[in-house]
């Protein structure tokens, strides 16, 4: 199977690029989420394969439950050694942005990195990449950028060094970005690269549970009281939402990834085909952070771009809105209504 995503003159770019440089960055977006943080790592692997030592630079925290991934002990966190990561950014020669498609993304990180003077390379699947670049790979029929990265190792001749700890790093993006390959993940060469993934002795069950089952007794506590307490189910639209409050953070004693995947869970009842989760920030007033799920051909990520202030893919997308909960909520049954036809179809 052909799984080749560059072209010959991308090809020598990219190559040349690397052996040039000799301080590569390599970035991701605020808030790793398992793609993010997977990518980032396994290209850091690759290319210390070739004789690099890459600098693995976020912008803040990433889950509890991808703690685990191997070499995340290199990770730089900006928000907690912003000269150090100022620092490497101003004295990269090659910087590596992965799974972000523009740099506001990165948020407080943003400055240093449009400041920064080396050339720029941009792997991502999301719509619409706004960077200036070197070299764009950007493709949003990819399920992640995890399956970018894998794709390009493997064109260029990376995969047959491929370490397990890279490998391990690629599933895990892959398969967080999917929902456990539940949406976004039905065509074969996602397949045909897991297959090639579990040549290098992963274990992609315990992949899995080191990611879905690796709740606090107290985050278990808080889905139940989501589901329970806190879902509003529109039944006419097919739609749902619920709300999570800085209290009942503190309440459950909520960190961060407690809630990661649990806008899935609504889209389990019988003909559901949108569930939104609206989470106030933790320590900024009015400021709600928004995600969206669908099932089959509902856009989430059209009433992630003209209600909240975001986008992302058809089935998965998020936002963010500067108001309060309560105005949160408005917005969020405006938008259902707005939708209503493609609803209710």
């Amino acid at each position: 199977m052909n799984i080749d995503i560059l072209n010959e003159v991308d090809v020598i770019s990219l190559r040349q690029h690397i052996a040039r440089a000799e301080h590569i960055v390599i970035c991701c977006h605020k808030s790793p989420d398992g793609d993010a943080l997977g990518s980032s790592l396994a290209w850091a692997d690759y290319l210390e394969s070739l004789g690099k030592k890459p600098k693995v630079v976020i912008p803040d925290a990433y889950p509890d439950f991808l703690q685990w991934l191997p070499c995340t002990e290199r990770v730089v966190r900006y928000d907690k050694h912003g000269a150090e990561a100022d620092q490497f950014l101003s004295e990269a020669d090659l910087i590596f942005c992965l799974d972000f498609n523009n740099s506001s993304r990165v948020d407080d990180m943003q400055d240093a990195l449009d400041r920064a003077v080396a050339p720029k390379i941009m792997f991502d699947h999301h719509l619409s990449p706004s960077m200036e670049t070197v070299l764009t790979v950007s493709n949003t029929s990819m399920c992640s950028t995890s399956e970018i990265v894998f794709r390009i190792i493997y064109q260029l001749g990376g995969f047959a060094a491929m370490s397990r700890r890279c490998a391990i790093d690629i599933y895990c993006g892959m398969m967080t970005d999917t929902g456990g390959f539940t949406y976004n993940s039905s065509r074969p060469e996602i397949y045909f690269i897991i297959g090639q993934l579990l040549t290098k002795d992963i274990d992609k069950d315990k992949i899995y549970r080191h990611v879905f089952n690796n709740y606090s007794s107290w985050a278990i506590r808080l889905r139940g009281y989501m589901m329970y307490q806190k879902l509003n189910i529109i039944d006419n639209f097919h739609a749902s939402y619920f709300t999570i409050t800085k209290q009942e953070m503190k309440r459950f004693h909520f960190i961060k990834g407690d809630a990661e995947g649990l806008v899935n869970e609504p889209l389990k009842i019988k003909g559901m085909k949108l569930s939104i989760s609206l989470r106030e920030d933790d320590r900024r007033e009015n400021l709600i952070w928004v995600s969206l799920r669908s099932v089959d051909d509902f856009p989430c990520n059209r009433m992630a771009e003209e209600f909240f202030n975001g986008g992302g893919h058809l089935n998965a997308s998020g936002g963010k809105l500067q108001c309060s909960m309560t105005e949160a909520e408005d917005v969020v049954r405006k938008a259902i209504i707005h939708f209503g036809d493609l609803l209710k179809s």
